[in-house]
C-alpha cells in the first residue's frame, strides 16, 4: 500500500492506522460525560436528599430501617435514633440504617365525608 501511496505523491502514515490518540480522547470525554449525569449526578443527589431527611427527623416521626421495620422516632442521638416499634418496646438504629420516612400513618380521609359537593342537598321532600 505503500508503494501506491508514493506513486501518487502521497506521504503513508507512520503508524499504518491513522487518526491516533487525538481522535479518541473527544470520545472518551462525551462517555464521561454521559456517565456523569447518568449516574453519578442522581447518585449524589439522592445521598444529599437522604442526609438532608436524616437532619430533620425529629421525635414522633415514622420511619422505616433497611431492613423494612417500621417505627415512630423516640429519641434522636449523634449517629443513634431510638425506635419505638410497638408500645413500650425501643430500638436502638444507626442513623445511617434509616431508609426514608413512612407515609402510611396518615389516617385516610373519608372522601364523602370531606367533600360537601359528594353530599345530596336537603330537600323539602327529606325534610318532611
Amino acid at each position: 500500500m505503500e508503494h501506491v501511496l508514493l506513486a501518487l505523491g502521497q506521504q503513508a502514515p507512520a503508524g499504518g492506522c491513522g487518526g491516533g490518540a487525538m481522535g479518541s480522547l473527544p470520545m472518551l470525554a462525551l462517555m464521561f460525560v454521559v456517565f456523569y449525569f447518568i449516574l453519578i449526578r442522581p447518585q449524589q443527589k439522592r445521598a444529599k436528599e437522604h442526609k438532608t431527611m436524616l437532619e430533620s427527623l425529629k421525635k414522633g416521626d415514622e420511619v422505616i430501617t433497611r431492613g423494612g421495620v417500621i417505627g415512630r422516632v423516640s429519641g434522636v442521638a449523634d449517629n443513634v435514633i431510638t425506635l419505638e416499634i410497638q408500645e413500650k418496646v425501643r430500638v436502638r438504629v444507626l442513623k445511617s440504617y434509616i431508609d426514608g420516612r413512612h407515609g402510611g400513618t396518615q389516617p385516610v380521609r373519608d372522601a364523602a365525608k370531606s367533600d360537601p359537593k359528594s353530599e345530596p342537598a336537603p330537600t323539602a321532600e327529606s325534610k318532611s
